[in-house]
């Protein structure tokens, strides 16, 4: 899938693992490398639902129509799909939304 994101700060934090490791940590900034390959390699967000990639799951009331992969307990990237054919991943925000 392809990736876009909300804003330049949590483009930066994706993208540049030295500003993820100084925000969040160094396991929290392997995690969301690892999450961010995983969500460029998927096809859909149906495949990562599917086979459990993340531990892909759709958010429901008023997060519905978001989807979030598991980070460092408890925080997770929740994304937005847009698109059908062709997919893209809109990364919203790291959060704990518990």
């Amino acid at each position: 899938m392809e990736i876009s994101y909300k804003n330049n700060k949590i483009k930066k934090v994706c993208t540049d693992a030295k500003v993820s490791d100084r925000t969040y940590g160094n396991e929290m900034s392997e995690k969301i490398q690892m999450r961010i390959g995983e969500i460029e390699a998927a096809d859909t967000v149906e495949d990562m639902i599917k086979f459990h990639i993340g531990r892909c799951h759709p958010l429901t009331n008023n997060r519905k129509g978001q989807y979030a992969v598991d980070l460092v307990h408890p925080y997770r990237l929740v994304f937005e799909k847009h698109g059908n054919e062709i997919q893209v991943a809109h990364i919203m925000e790291i959060v704990d939304y518990h």
